[in-house]
């Protein structure tokens, strides 16, 4: 069996709850992909164009820094990359955690969390990052059971 990895941006907690069922019923590891500056609340405030997470979704070239780099993918034939859903796509950080690592050949498969939205244009904008891995299609996971997180792995291999 190949290894699988879970990685995941969570801001608030809920795309962690959801990381952390997938990992145990995937078998996989599990790696929390965390800013170097942690976003406060008036950061992820949407209604305020000024604040971080709204400059960030304006501006395509942010990268917001990594706290800690994944050692080695070259492990992982699977790589499961989870997120909230931030107007319709995937926060920058994303981008980042993309950029960090060698993905070649990997396949990719996108989850998200979201309040209300689907996954948008999240993957074509994953696919211009990583175009050396495959992506398979994302989905949004919110309320999922393990069960049908174990029917949406077994699906996704």
């Amino acid at each position: 069996m190949s290894k699988i990895l879970v990685a995941y941006f969570s801001a608030t907690g809920t795309t962690k709850r959801v990381a952390e069922r997938l990992a145990r019923v995937a078998q996989a590891d599990l790696f929390e992909i965390r800013p170097a500056v942690p976003y406060s609340s008036a950061d992820l405030d949407w209604t305020n164009k000024a604040s971080r997470t709204s400059k960030e979704r304006a501006d395509e070239s942010i990268r917001p820094a990594l706290a800690v780099k994944l050692a080695d993918v070259s492990a992982y034939a699977t790589v499961y990359i989870g997120f909230p859903i931030w107007w319709y796509v995937a926060p920058r950080i994303i981008a980042t955690f993309l950029e960090s690592c060698d993905f070649s050949g990997k396949t990719i498969v996108p989850f998200a969390t979201s309040g209300g939205s689907g996954m948008g244009r999240t993957v074509e904008e994953l696919k211009r990052i990583c175009p050396a891995a495959r992506f398979l299609s994302g989905q949004v996971l919110n309320g999922i059971s393990d069960k049908g997180l174990a029917d949406w792995v077994a699906f996704m291999n």
